[in-house]
């Protein structure tokens, strides 16, 4: 009955997190067209997002001594990680088949499972991450764009595996009694990653006049601080924290294939509000994802980790803003390229 409500209660995280990681598409994409950089628009929402876990920074200051390595991990490969290979990415294949490849991570978290940690994994979640896949290439209709270059799909794969590092390092188990809580992993994590994009971005070369202007969502002008004020607090903070939770509570086999959810929320919700179009494959692609995530939530869930889940704090994770789109997955949130209906992660997942 426990382990039932626990996954129970993961499983809610899970999509709250891929929901608010969607969602952030929908937001950046108004604030591109409006004339920020997407890189600028990166460093905001991640910047943001970690001076309002500042007070959390400090509260688990300890964690610097304690657990310095799972710190850097965290925000090298789940915060910074992820946006910086699909950025680099983006400039040498198509959005379609870099989202594609990043979205790889919930298999590449199998084998770490399987081969890595010696366990075993269930058929469901393997059946589940197959579907998961081949769903998602029909959501980002990866055969519209079929041109690949070596060095491009080798910076996706690294997205991949650094939005696999947003699960694994999210996942308390092989911690033994040293378990870091949660929202001190995460307001470190954002704090490094802003670091680290600080360097990539260079914010200096902003146009710092846009804060204070308006960008156009679906013909009606809204204040930029407001979808900025959506993608800090909803899209990052927000998404983090409930994502890493419910790693804690699932396990990152089972948390990745539910987090490839992220790419279907995020072309509905540009269907909705920017009104993006949506093809045949893309709806039919949807419904194999859910497909996918249903089935690999029906796998027997871990244990519970014998010292108490931190209640209070969550790839890919991270989530990420691509050129001429947004995203996530991770740990990266998700977005929509300009002019092409393929969702772009924000977190990890590209984040």
């Amino acid at each position: 009955m426990q382990v039932s409500r626990e996954r129970n209660a993961g499983l809610g995280l899970a999509l709250v997190s891929a929901v608010a990681f969607g969602g952030s598409g929908v937001a950046a994409k108004p604030l591109i067209e409006a004339g920020f950089d997407p890189l600028h628009v990166v460093w905001l929402r991640v910047t943001g997002a970690a001076l309002v876990m500042l007070p959390v920074a400090w509260r688990h200051r300890a964690l610097l001594v304690r657990r310095p390595a799972l710190l850097l991990g965290f925000g090298l490969l789940a915060v910074a990680g992820v946006q910086a290979f699909y950025f680099a990415a983006l400039s040498r294949i198509p959005v379609g088949v870099a989202l594609l490849i990043e979205y790889l991570a919930p298999a590449l978290v199998l084998l770490w499972v399987r081969f890595v940690r010696r366990r075993p994994v269930t058929r469901a979640a393997a059946v589940g991450v197959v579907l998961a896949v081949g769903g998602l290439a029909c959501v980002v209709e990866v055969w519209a764009g079929l041109g690949f270059d070596p060095v491009g799909v080798l910076l996706a794969l690294g997205a991949a595996c650094c939005q696999v590092g947003y699960f694994v390092l999210s996942d308390p188990d092989g911690d033994g009694e040293d378990v870091a809580d949660p929202l001190g992993v995460i307001a470190y994590g954002l704090i490094i990653g802003s670091v680290v994009l600080t360097a990539v971005a260079r914010p200096w070369r902003m146009d710092w006049s846009l804060l204070g202007g308006s960008a156009v969502m679906d013909g009606s002008r809204v204040a930029v601080w407001l979808l900025l004020g959506w993608i800090v607090l909803i899209a990052t903070v927000l998404a983090y924290v409930t994502g890493v939770i419910s790693v804690r509570r699932l396990s990152p086999q089972v948390a990745g294939v539910v987090a490839c959810l992220e790419a279907v929320i995020a072309t509905v919700l540009a269907w909705v509000l920017l009104r993006e179009h949506l093809s045949a494959p893309q709806i039919l692609g949807g419904v194999v994802v859910l497909i996918g995530a249903f089935i690999a939530q029906s796998s027997t869930p871990k244990a519970p980790p014998a010292g108490p889940v931190a209640g209070g704090g969550t790839g890919a994770g991270a989530g990420g803003v691509g050129v001429g789109g947004v995203g996530a997955g991770a740990p990266a949130g998700e977005g929509v390229g300009d002019g092409d209906p393929s969702p772009v992660p924000a977190g990890p997942a590209g984040q």
